[in-house]
This record gives structure tokens, C-alpha cells and sequence, in this order.
């Protein structure tokens, strides 16, 4: 835990923009660009649109991607399919967490429900 806060605090501060090219993401990262042409490659979350004339564009989010990417394989010294992995079940914690629960579901809700179906059924008949 103590890792993740020291990495949190090494990690460099990213512009505040919408679009990035590959130089700039590079020196954020601080790895040459065919390092993250690789990663592009190996990572599917990693995945910079292009524009019509061919360059990529890096959101914000694809460079804290390659971040967490760099953090794993130069510092935690992760495998690349190890990293893969660790991203994959990052993202999909992360979504689990962004989805809001239901409320616990009391036994007078649940009479309440029954109350209502029974009301629609005599309805119905």
C-alpha cells in the first residue's frame, strides 16, 4: 500500500487537455514513442485514436493508462501479460464500482410489492 501512495506521488503531473500527441505523451511517460506503439499493441485498453492524416491522439485517459502500464513493468516489474491481466481486473472493478447498488431490500418492501401484484392481478381476472 505504502508503494501505491510513493508511486502516486512520483507519478508526473499530466496536462490539463483533451488531446495529446505521441511526443508529448512519450515525455510524460517518459519512454521513447515506439515503446508505446508496442504497448498499443500488446495493451487493448491502451488505444489513441488516429486522425485522418494518420497521427494518433492520446486522451487523458490513455496516458494514465500507459502510466499505470510503465508502473507496472518498470517498477513492479511485471511481465507484459501480467500487466495485461492486472489492467483487465482494474477495469473491471472499476466498473463494478461505478454501477450504482440497489438498497437492501427490507421484508416490508418485499410485502408491500406482494400487496401491489395481488392488487393487479385482481385486476386482471
Amino acid at each position: 500500500m505504502a508503494d501505491d501512495a510513493r508511486a502516486a506521488q512520483q507519478r508526473p503531473e499530466i496536462p490539463d487537455r483533451v488531446f495529446f500527441r505521441i511526443g508529448e505523451v512519450s515525455e510524460i511517460v517518459g519512454v521513447d514513442p515506439h515503446v508505446l506503439r508496442y504497448w498499443e499493441g500488446k495493451f487493448p485498453l491502451l488505444e489513441p485514436r488516429k486522425t485522418s492524416r494518420g497521427y494518433r491522439q492520446y486522451r487523458r485517459k490513455d496516458v494514465e493508462t500507459a502510466l499505470a502500464i510503465k508502473e507496472m513493468l518498470h517498477v513492479r516489474r511485471y511481465t507484459i501479460e501480467g500487466a495485461r491481466k492486472a489492467l483487465h481486473s482494474q477495469g473491471k472493478s472499476a466498473s463494478r464500482s461505478a454501477a450504482p447498488s440497489p438498497p437492501p431490500a427490507s421484508p416490508d418492501a418485499f410485502r408491500e410489492i406482494r400487496t401491489q401484484l395481488q392488487q393487479i392481478l385482481d385486476l386482471l381476472a
